[in-house]
Formats: structure tokens, C-alpha cells, sequence
């Protein structure tokens, strides 16, 4: 039954307060437009609040159904709504489409990445005024789908997860063929400027200056990075040479308050098109860590930075060659660069049951091929067995109710979330949210 009691609120906002507390003292503004956008309907909420849909998996909706010891220490995305999908060129020169947003990764219950996707498949499917039969529909195509791909997996374990314009059709394509007609002049135009024959980073209200101390510490940070770049990753030497350095403050849904750097580098050739963007962003704690207490998944890794480095490296194959991490100022870094050919799957564009239908089967493909690359067989085994075949070995064959779990999950997930977005705006445009006042 759908909670909309004051317990509940004080739920949504103890949440909140435990995971956002420090930060929004660190930027109260940037929590107050985060909030405002979270603020826009039910998905919306719920992309914002995944420290409460964790906190609903240990708690409220707590289910071991499906799980074992092994299943519940999978690499698992920790965000994995409908929205994190898009392209990025891939380490093999590839345009590939894939999960994508790596900040909330980690090891935990596979089922808790596909309860999170069925839910925010309900929550789309209700904003389309899908009836209930075509939303089960839809969330039955993608646990069929991700089973299906596990077993095969099992036939083809060499196979990545990834769709590329030669294996892609149907909605997927034209996401990819957008892509291909992007280009790094255009996405150098966006950020920059030539302003004497030297190229540099726009001014605006958005970006702030570095300051000689910080710029210092920003450098060092930078090289370290560099350090972190696969063994397959030959950078030249010009492309480690930094022509503009900004700081950037972030104002997304999931970004706000997280401060960002932004540097320009000379790229392969001293022409200014070839310049390339790199991104160091401050590393937050993924939510889903206040609910996996083993201390021997958290002393891997040598800071966030390092942890959601680490996870795309393991859950993207052949992932933006620049990923990596560094430290500054004490704080763990994300690096990437800012990618010429990133396109969202945009979900306003689908409104047809089959197109969502092809949709949703491509995504359940890719889901799996995510879990069963991060294992024994990754660059970087944290997970020291086949998460394909320790999954299938809990479904033991009971597709039926492998799917009615799903089903009833994201029917009742996506109730209750609609019962607490609007307990959220109540609580939001009344001041009662700790620490916004």
C-alpha cells in the first residue's frame, strides 16, 4: 500500500539531509535549483533521489528474492533510470551507444539496477499516459530481454555490451546517426573562443576564473591523472599540454553544488581544431554505499575518484580512453574528456508502444552485457566470478516469476514515488527540508 504519511515525509527528508546534508552547506543555491527541477513531476523526483530509493531497498521494500552471497556483490550501475543511456566514442574509434553516468556506481545487488530501471519505465509509461497492461508489457520485454542476453553471454562471452551504427536499428540508430553528425569544431564552439589566433574558454556567468594557488594545485592534479590512463592510452606529448584551465559550478540534477574543472589541451596536432576538453569533477559518495557494508569493496579504491573511474572502466568495455582520477585538495577526482559526440536517448521522442517496445528490448541487452562484463573476465576483477552464470543460477529457470517480481515492483515503486514527489514539494515549498532554510 502507498505510504503518504508524515513517517514517510520525515523518510524523504531524513534521506535527503543524510546524503546531501554537507554538500548543501557548501552551495545552498545550487541544492534550491536541483531541488526546483526534482520538483517538475514524479520522474524527475525520482532521478533525484536515489539515496531514498536505496534506503526503500534496506528498508521498506527490502526483498531478497533472486539473490544470493555472489549476486548481491555485482558491479552494478546504482543510477540506472531510463534517462542514463546515450553515445560516446568508444576506445576503438567506434560510435557506440551504452550506459553512461557513472557517479552512483558500485558493488551490490544486481536486481537493485533492474528494480531502479522498472520503476523509472512505469513512471515514463504514466507521463505517456501508457494504460497498465502496456507499462507490465514493457517491463516484461525487458526482463525476458535480460535474461535472454545473459544466457547468450554464456554461449558468446566475448561480446560487449555496447550497440554500434553496424548492430544498431530503430530508435538506437537514429540516436547514433545523430552523433556521427556531430563534430569537435562544433563542440569546441560551444566552450571556447579564438581570440588571437589562441584558443581559450568562453567567459560567462557560468564559468569562474582560476586563480594563480588553485591553478598550481590544478596542474599537479592534472599529471597525476595522467598517470591513471590505461597502459593502451599513449597520449602525445602535446595533448598533456594545457592551454586554459576554468571552474565550472554544477547545476544539474545529479551535479549541483559539485565543483568542476574544466581543461583546454593542445590535442594530436597544434591545429586549434583538434583541441581537445577534459573534465575534473569532485567524486561524491554513491548512495547506494550506505547500504553495502563491506569495508573490503570500500578500502578498494583509493577515493571516489578512483571508485567511479574504476566502475566505467569495468561496466562501459572499451570506455572514453580518457577516463581516469586524480586528487586535489584532498578530494578524489573524475576525469573524462568532454566528448564531441555525446547524444541522449530522449525519451519525449518515443511515443509509440513498438517504438518503446524495440526500445526497451535494446536496453535490457545492454543491461546485461553491463553486469556480465564486470567480472572475473574485466581488467579489474573486484567481482571474482561470472556474474552471468551466478545470475542465472538464482533465476534457476523461473522466468515467470523473475518477471512478476519486476512487474509488481515497478508497479508499486512508481505508486509510492508519485505519493512522495508531491510529499517532497510540500515539504520543499513549505521550508521543511533540513538545512534549506
Amino acid at each position: 500500500m502507498t505510504d503518504r504519511s508524515p513517517d514517510r515525509g520525515r523518510l524523504i527528508a531524513g534521506a535527503i539531509d543524510t546524503h546531501f546534508g554537507e554538500m548543501m552547506r557548501l552551495d545552498l543555491p545550487a541544492f534550491r535549483r536541483k531541488f526546483r527541477k526534482m520538483a517538475a513531476s514524479p520522474y524527475a523526483f525520482y532521478r533525484g533521489a536515489a539515496c531514498l530509493f536505496y534506503a526503500d531497498m534496506a528498508g521498506a521494500f527490502a526483498d531478497t528474492s533472486y539473490l544470493d552471497a555472489e549476486t548481491s556483490r555485482v558491479w552494478i550501475h546504482g543510477d540506472l533510470h531510463a534517462a542514463n543511456f546515450g553515445t560516446y566514442m568508444d576506445s576503438e574509434g567506434r560510435l557506440a551507444f551504452n550506459v553512461n553516468d557513472f557517479d552512483e556506481a558500485y558493488i551490490g545487488p544486481y536486481l537493485w539496477d533492474l528494480k531502479r530501471f522498472a520503476a523509472s519505465v512505469a513512471l515514463i509509461g504514466q507521463a505517456k499516459a501508457l494504460s497498465d497492461r502496456a507499462i507490465s508489457q514493457l517491463v516484461t520485454v525487458f526482463a525476458a530481454g535480460y535474461l535472454a542476453e545473459l544466457r547468450a553471454m554464456v554461449q558468446q562471452p566475448s561480446a560487449t555490451g555496447a550497440i554500434t551504427l553496424g548492430t544498431a536499428h530503430g530508435t538506437i540508430r537514429r540516436v547514433l546517426q545523430q552523433a556521427q553528425l556531430m563534430t569537435r569544431t562544433g563542440m569546441l564552439a560551444t566552450f571556447t573562443e579564438i581570440t588571437d589566433y589562441r584558443r581559450r574558454f568562453i567567459r560567462d556567468s557560468h564559468v569562474f576564473e582560476v586563480d594563480a594557488q588553485a591553478e598550481v594545485a590544478l596542474r599537479a592534479a592534472f599529471e597525476r591523472y595522467l598517470d591513471t590512463l590505461p597502459p593502451s592510452r599513449t597520449a602525445h606529448a602535446s595533448e598533456a599540454k594545457i592551454k586554459d584551465l576554468m571552474l565550472i559550478k554544477g547545476a544539474g540534477i545529479g551535479s549541483a553544488g559539485l565543483p568542476s574543472y574544466n581543461v583546454l589541451l593542445e590535442g594530436r596536432t597544434e591545429a586549434l581544431e583538434n583541441d581537445i576538453i577534459v573534465y575534473l569533477k569532485l567524486a561524491q559518495v554513491p548512495a547506494v554505499s550506505a547500504y553495502v557494508t563491506d569495508a573490503r569493496i570500500r578500502d578498494h579504491f583509493e577515493h571516489q575518484g578512483h571508485r567511479t573511474a574504476a566502475a566505467q572502466r569495468a561496466l562501459q568495455v572499451h570506455a572514453d580512453p580518457w577516463v581516469g582520477w586524480a586528487e586535489l585538495n584532498g578530494a578524489g577526482q573524475y576525469v573524462a574528456e568532454v566528448s564531441p559526440y555525446e547524444a541522449d536517448l530522449n525519451w519525449d521522442d518515443l511515443t509509440e508502444p513498438a517504438e518503446l517496445t524495440e526500445t526497451v528490448a535494446d536496453l535490457a541487452r545492454i543491461v546485461a552485457r553491463m553486469h556480465g562484463a564486470a567480472d572475473v573476465d574485466s581488467a579489474d576483477p573486484l567481482v571474482g566470478f561470472s556474474a552471468e552464470q551466478a545470475i542465472l543460477r538464482v533465476v534457476d529457470g523461473d522466468d515467470e516469476g523473475f518477471t512478476v517480481l519486476l512487474n509488481s515492483f515497478a508497479r508499486e515503486y512508481a505508486a509510492q514515488t508519485r505519493a512522495d514527489h508531491q510529499l517532497f514539494v510540500d515539504l520543499f515549498r513549505n521550508d521543511e527540508l533540513p538545512g534549506l532554510s
